[in-house]
């Protein structure tokens, strides 16, 4: 009992379907994506500056990192309130969808790198590369996901300023290390913040237009 006790105070139990519901979302999209894309024309939407941009290996971890960071901010954001959480998982919601109908109208890919070397970081890579084929790029979830993150703790008032600040720095190095990593390009970094602040507009819009009727029916 204390055990379910001690979980129900980590995860709210009203957050639950909404956290879960995001998830199969997201994954469901994603990988519909690219099954109904496969077979078509790719576009290379890279410029000069990301032929430049060198590979840099450690930066796997960062990219790794992403996925960990997604799970703790996510779980942050639905313990401020239950309209806060249903706020942030409408606004990944709409976010994600968007994206979807962008990988649909412009299928994107990039050429990626030969990893040769060996040790944890090049293992890393490989199996980035291997799980993650290089379609569906634009724009970038990475990008989004740790967008949307900084975006819902910055404004929860018991989350302490040096946390929003560490989350902030993140997100720019997860950004970062989507190109030099060469899983994404640079017009994927814009792209996913663009999307993820699409997303948070139009759940604000949701919202705030529910609660202004609720008013006016009192």
């Amino acid at each position: 009992m204390k055990k379910n006790l001690r979980l129900g105070q980590l995860v709210p139990r009203y957050s639950v379907p909404w956290l879960l519901g995001a998830l199969a979302w997201q994954l469901s999209l994603y990988f519909l994506a690219k099954v109904l894309t496969e077979g078509r024309y790719h576009y290379d939407l890279s410029i000069p500056l990301d032929d430049r941009l060198p590979f840099v290996p450690f930066f796997i971890l960062i990219y790794w990192g992403a996925y960990f960071s997604w799970g703790l901010n996510y779980i942050l954001a639905a313990r401020e309130s239950r309209e806060h959480c249903k706020r942030c998982i409408t606004a990944d919601m709409i976010a994600k969808a968007l994206s979807f109908l962008i990988f649909l109208v412009l299928p994107t890919t990039l050429v990626r790198p030969e990893i040769t070397g060996t040790g944890i970081l090049a293992e890393l890579t490989r199996f980035i590369y291997a799980a993650d084929t290089p379609v569906t790029l634009f724009p970038s979830i990475h990008c989004l996901d740790s967008w949307l993150c900084w975006r819902f703790l910055v404004k929860i008032e018991w989350i302490p300023k040096w946390y929003k600040w560490i989350n902030f720095l993140f997100t720019l190095l997860v950004c970062a290390s989507t190109v030099l990593v060469k899983q994404h390009l640079l017009v994927d970094i814009f792209a996913g913040i663009a999307v993820a602040e699409i997303g948070l507009l139009l759940s604000r819009f949701i919202y705030d237009r529910a609660q202004k009727r609720k008013k006016i029916q009192a």
